[in-house]
């Protein structure tokens, strides 16, 4: 008999699994609430059990369900069920509801064989179009690796799983344990593999490893051991494609190796940079050996830095002797000449300090920038040209310095500077004026948005009985309508009320009391009292509202005695 399939939260049923990864297994399901077909990850008992990290996923998992691009998987939701184990335990089944994909991983293309350069620069842009919409929406990714990456049956590149490696690191001890969850150091950036906090730039490090492996069909670090591969990442340079695959052209050594630098200030600063660069080799342009060779030294040659951050991240990522690096050149060599270099440097600025002279002579290739403040632009203008300082004038609106008289000047007065270097003078406007706007007529809202167009400020609100104007028409204003007054200026307006004060009519003759309401604006109907005398002329008895404010166009009955 063919067991029920499980219901998630009621509405996700589990059929087949189509995928396991480090951390979760992937299932087809289908969403019983709006009928379509999905992908449903459910999260690892391990992670599951962990009360921090299932905090971080979902909220990691709703900031990734904001995004909304073609070449990004959705995540429709997140939520979090439960199962019974055979022990009575209840346990926690953390899961994650994504856009069921119909293709292939990158890494199970990757494994069929070469693929094409045309083919690589596809994928890689695809990526990159990905990472370049959710660095602008905040979220880095992590874990690019072509396990996270699938290419459907139409070509198109979908990245997935944003958001979820950062739940699983800031929910990890070490750099060993993260990487276990993760399942492969071999995408790690150097910032991630020495337990940095990380950028967007950590993202475009591991498209580059995944483009490395692309051209060249293995990854650009192996090892024995994850602990091994990070080291790599840290400290050792990557042979250039070409020298691996022949037919991969120089331009993309160039791309990959770049992309690859230790220090993310050597890499793409951002994805549409790196974009430009992929696109840039299909035209053909493509550097000599030497010019790779020159870039490779560039990037990963030796130097203080970093002689120094090896050190640091032989001591941090771990004492296993089981490291073997797969590249060639001896890093402790690197090591002692980045200490030589520094110790040359040293005593270079050791000798300069104890041998320097003070002085209070300025050089005579430099200038002082005058003081000029509160000088005519005029004689701002000579003075400067007297020290062959040409000024170039900017004027700006000041309420505290005269018309036409300098402000400041940018490099300000004291600063040394060559001679020719043109010297901003900023001149004063004077205050800044501004046109008052009619208001008049105009709803309270309407006025104060006039007003702000016209960077005034409203200020107080006045209520006033008006029988003519609805509630909140602005019936004047404390500034003339089209006079210039200074920006910010506070305007108070008095607005109608809505409303009209009546009067108490009892005792007045019932076509007095009709006159004096109807002057108001008021609707007024009559109505007789049989049970009271009737007066001559008719006079008022009672009436229907009381004396006060009432409503603009109200109606008011008078009751009048017309008994025996």
């Amino acid at each position: 008999m063919t067991a029920e399939p499980r219901v998630l939260s009621g509405r996700y049923r589990v059929d087949e699994a189509i995928g396991r990864g480090g951390m979760a297994s992937v299932y087809r399901g289908y969403d019983l609430t709006l009928g379509r077909d999905v992908a449903i990850k459910v999260l690892d008992r391990e992670l599951a059990n962990d009360n921090a990290f299932r905090t971080r996923f979902r909220l990691e998992a709703q900031a990734a369900s904001r995004m909304a691009h073609p070449t990004i998987v959705r995540v429709y939701d997140a939520g979090e069920d439960s199962e019974t184990a055979p022990d009575g335990t209840v346990r926690a089944v953390p899961y994650i509801v994504m856009e069921l994909v119909r293709g292939r991983l990158l890494k199970d293309i990757i494994a069929a064989g070469p693929v094409p350069v045309e083919d690589t620069v596809r994928y890689i842009d695809g990526i990159l179009e990905a990472l370049e919409y959710s660095h602008r929406a905040g979220v880095v990714h992590r874990d690019i690796k072509p396990g996270n990456v699938m290419v459907t049956d139409a070509g198109q590149v979908k990245v997935m799983d944003f958001g979820i490696a950062r739940a699983v690191s800031d929910s990890s001890a070490t750099v060993a344990e993260t990487t276990a969850i993760i399942g492969t150091a071999a995408y790690f950036s150097p910032e991630q593999a020495k337990g940095e906090p990380v950028d967007a730039r950590a993202d475009l490090y591991s498209t580059g490893v995944v483009l490395y492996e692309l051209l060249s069909g293995r990854q650009p670090f192996r090892g024995e051991s994850p602990v091994a591969v990070a080291y790599q990442h840290v400290s050792e340079a990557p042979v250039p494609p070409s020298e691996i695959n022949e037919s991969v052209p120089r331009s993309l050594d160039a791309v990959a190796l770049r992309a690859l630098a230790k220090d993310p200030f050597q890499r793409y600063q951002d994805a549409a940079t790196f974009r430009e660069a992929i696109d840039a080799t299909v035209d053909g342009r493509s550097p000599s050996k030497r010019q790779v060779g020159a870039l490779t030294s560039e990037l990963y040659g030796p130097n203080p830095r970093q002689a120094a951050e090896t050190a640091r991240s032989l001591r941090q990522l771990s004492t296993d002797t089981t490291m073997k690096r797969t590249q060639a050149g001896p890093p402790v060599a690197w090591i002692w000449a980045g200490v030589g270099l520094l110790a040359v440097l040293l005593i270079s600025v050791l000798f300069w300090v104890l041998t320097i002279r003070p002085t209070d002579d300025v050089p005579t290739n430099s200038r002082i920038v005058p003081d000029v403040t509160g000088m005519t632009y005029e004689r701002a203008n000579t003075e400067l040209e007297s020290e062959d300082l040409p000024a170039f004038r900017v004027d700006e609106p000041n309420s505290d310095v005269a018309i036409g008289n300098v402000i400041r000047t940018d490099p300000e007065a004291g600063a040394s500077v060559t001679p020719g270097q043109n010297i901003r003078v900023y001149v004063s406007l004077g205050q800044e004026m501004a046109t008052m706007p009619v208001v008049e007529g105009l709803s309270q809202d309407a006025a104060a948005a006039a007003l702000k167009d016209a960077d005034l400020v409203l200020g107080t609100i006045t209520q006033r009985n008006d029988q003519s104007l609805a509630a909140q028409t602005v019936i004047s204003a404390d500034q003339t309508e089209g006079a210039e007054i200074a920006v910010g200026t506070t305007v108070n307006l008095v607005v109608a009320s809505g409303r009209v004060t009546i009067n108490d009519v009892t005792g007045y003759t019932v076509d007095a009391a009709t006159r004096e309401l109807e002057d108001l604006g008021l609707t007024v109907t009559t109505q007789e009292d049989t049970s009271c005398k009737a007066a001559a002329p008719p006079t008022v008895a009672s009436q229907s509202l009381a004396p006060g404010d009432v409503p603009i166009h109200s109606t008011v009955t008078l009751n009048f005695c017309s008994g025996p």
